[in-house]
């Protein structure tokens, strides 16, 4: 199968697919090329995944209703319009028999220019709540994908629409299968800690007096990732603060985290956002705090997070509530509490979606068998 995923911004729109581009090379030949956004996290990801990538300059738009803002999204638009037509002739030079976007601003060009130039095309949803492409381009595309049952109402243009699931690589199902080495030398319990692939600078400056509280009481471990724009600063920060990482046994400061499977493998608790990763959560079982983004698109990162909430797989606790002092007794409280991190590590994998993969190949499969008149 010759796919394109198109798809960007941030990772939670480029491992959903990267693990289907990994499921469709298992099954059958392929040829499998990634789309997205230039100098974005998508073009990092699919060189260390070994696809190869056509990325455009693209901007996401701004929700400011002021002149800087409107400066933007004409920038944008103008853009995205570029890109559409960069995108025409990388699809009249690889041919592909579909497109495939994964959701995020920089999927938009790549599928757009499909559906002008009648190349199959489908949208991958993984929020409850679809995003702007996704709304979009729901109704111009074959197939809509989505992982949660109430968003079809949410896509009334969809030409059609497949409960699929949102996929996960399979490492990470598996990733409690493995034998790991421990991220600490000690016997403390340990928090991973992460905002979004490309970080959150006002939750950043949070988690400073949190790795200060967390080293100077040392009752757990904490590995946190502050992404690639931020980490100098944050280190800097922290160190301004009192916190000597060459001294702390306990406290970790990474940019990014390529390893997920070996970190969800070995961590007892995450505090994150709610987007894409609450996928890889339930796939590996893992309890979390979560924070949603308040400023994320339709408030679909709440709506996520109180998916898990309700199941008893998650704690949520919203952005104005976490301060420092809050955030650090919910996670001692529920790392304090191995029988209830359990049960919620047992809530968090009877959400999860094992079959997804197969439910998307066979989707796009279902699509390419329509384009041909059933053949």
């Amino acid at each position: 199968m010759r796919v394109i995923f198109a798809g960007g911004g941030t990772a939670g729109h480029v491992n959903p697919a990267i693990a289907a581009a990994d499921y469709i090379s298992r099954q059958e030949a392929s040829e499998i090329r990634l789309s997205g956004g230039r100098g974005n996290i998508e073009e990092r990801l699919a060189e260390k995944a070994g696809y190869p990538i056509d990325a455009f300059p693209l901007e996401g738009l701004s929700r400011e209703k002021n002149l800087r803002g409107l400066r933007r999204n004409l920038r944008a638009v103008r853009e995205a319009l570029a890109a559409v037509s960069s995108c025409k002739k990388v699809l009249r030079a690889q041919k592909p028999e579909i497109v495939v976007g994964t959701g995020g601003y920089a999927s938009f060009p790549m599928v757009w220019a499909a559906v002008r130039s009648g190349v199959p095309a489908a949208m991958l949803e993984v929020n409850a709540t679809p995003g702007v492409a996704t709304r979009l381009l729901a109704g111009k595309v074959d197939c809509v994908m989505i992982s949660y049952a109430e968003t079809e109402k949410l896509v009334p243009k969809a030409k059609k629409v497949v409960l699929t699931g949102s996929p996960v690589r399979e490492e990470i199902l598996r990733c409690r299968e493995q034998s790991w080495e421990p991220l600490f030398q000690n016997e403390l319990p340990t928090l991973c800690c992460f905002w979004g692939s490309v970080g959150a600078l006002y939750m950043n400056r949070k988690m400073e007096d949190f790795l200060v509280m967390a080293a100077q009481r040392r009752q757990f471990n904490v590995l946190c990732v502050a992404g690639s724009k931020h980490y100098e600063a944050m280190r800097r920060e922290t160190e301004a603060k009192g916190l000597d990482f060459g001294k702390a046994d306990n406290v970790a400061l990474r940019e990014y985290i390529y390893d997920m499977d070996h970190v969800m493998g070995v961590c007892d608790l995450f505090l994150t956002r709610a987007g894409g990763t609450l996928a890889e959560l339930c796939a590996a079982g893992r309890p979390a705090v979560l924070v949603p983004s308040p400023f994320a698109a339709e408030n679909h990162q709440e709506k996520n997070a109180r998916i898990l909430e309700k199941a008893g797989a998650a704690v949520v606790v919203t952005e104005q509530e976490a301060t420092p002092a809050l955030l650090y007794d919910t996670v001692l409280e529920l790392l304090q509490d191995p029988q209830r991190l359990a049960r919620m590590g047992e809530c968090a994998r009877s959400k999860a979606q094992p079959q997804a993969l197969g439910n998307i190949y066979r989707a796009l499969r279902e699509v390419l068998k329509s384009r041909h008149g059933g053949e």
